[in-house]
């Protein structure tokens, strides 16, 4: 996905931050419906239950990708993705239900550092000075929102680490079947594949969730499919470097969500580490965007729920 420091003829600026924001408002409801659910469902099935319900707004999608089909070889790299990105959920739901929304947010943002990474290690992909630098300050968030040594370091931490690390995998696999496929075949794929990855865990832990849980989580679908609809047209109404800043709003409506509705504590080291992990996303992407190269970061909301 190219970038320019210009907006390109039927781009708007303005457009773009507004259906940035519009992604920022899905995905904080996205976390409230996760929260609300909370321990009453185990992560792998309420994971399960999430993609299951997602389905239902890729049912056209579906219809063509059935008509079309995929090649065995493409096939396996799909399945790949899906156990990849199938792990990085189930960390993720897990997280939800052992720290703060707020922590979930800002270390969820460490998912492009890594493919950053990846894709130098994988496609071989030059890392800048000015990128190290970058990767190095993001990673020094991390540490200021974890703090070890100054508080205890939970396993939602732990499960939040796992969660970009997978997440991140998943993209760089995303980036390759990109080459073959169109971007509403990937999502799709992506979609029926980890379903299929969560339904036998989903069925080892399953309890019998209430009609109120099922709500919450058809509408965490909802909230999901529409945020990654506003991120699509942002990204075709502006360049990443006036959407990418804008991101940072969602930890802010992530930490006021967690006290206001959830009495979560606003932690002022959280927002400070969340501050340095996004300055070095938007950073990296402004480089890209600058030196006109195809990029290669994405997003945070690119590789979420």
């Amino acid at each position: 996905m190219a970038d320019r420091t210009e907006p390109q003829q039927g781009q708007s600026p303005l457009i773009g931050i507004l259906w940035m924001l519009a992604t920022g408002f899905s995905f904080v409801g996205v976390l409230a419906c996760v929260k609300t659910v909370g321990e009453g469902v185990p992560a792998p099935q309420a994971a399960f239950l999430r993609f299951l319900f997602g389905l239902v707004f890729l049912a056209p999608t579906l219809a063509v990708l059935m008509r079309g089909g995929l090649s065995r070889g493409t096939l396996a790299l799909y399945g790949w993705r899906g156990l990849v990105h199938g792990a990085g959920v189930i960390c993720w739901f897990y997280a939800m239900t052992r720290i703060p929304i707020a922590e979930v947010t800002a270390m969820n943002y460490l998912n492009p550092v890594y493919v950053t990474i990846g894709a130098a290690l994988i496609f071989g992909e030059r890392l800048a000075l000015r990128r190290i630098l970058a990767i190095a300050v993001a990673f020094a968030g991390v540490l200021v929102i974890l703090r070890p040594g100054f508080r205890e370091i939970s396993d939602g931490h732990i499960a939040m680490l796992f969660t970009a690390l997978f997440f991140g995998g998943s993209y760089l696999l995303a980036k390759k079947l990109s080459e073959q496929d169109g971007a509403g075949v990937v999502v799709a794929m992506m979609s029926v594949t980890v379903t299929l990855v969560l339904a036998p865990l989903a069925l080892a832990v399953w309890v019998p969730p209430t009609l109120a849980q099922l709500g919450w989580l058809a509408l965490t679908a909802l909230f999901a499919t529409m945020g990654h609809y506003a991120m699509t047209r942002a990204f075709r109404a502006a360049p990443l470097t006036v959407t990418q800043p804008i991101t940072f709003l969602q930890l802010v409506w992530a930490t006021l969500l967690g006290w206001l509705v959830f009495g979560e504590p606003v932690d002022v080291w959280v927002i400070l580490g969340g501050a340095m992990i996004v300055g070095a996303v938007v950073f990296i992407s402004w480089r890209e965007a600058v030196l006109r190269r195809r990029a290669v970061t994405p997003p945070p909301e690119a590789t979420k729920l």
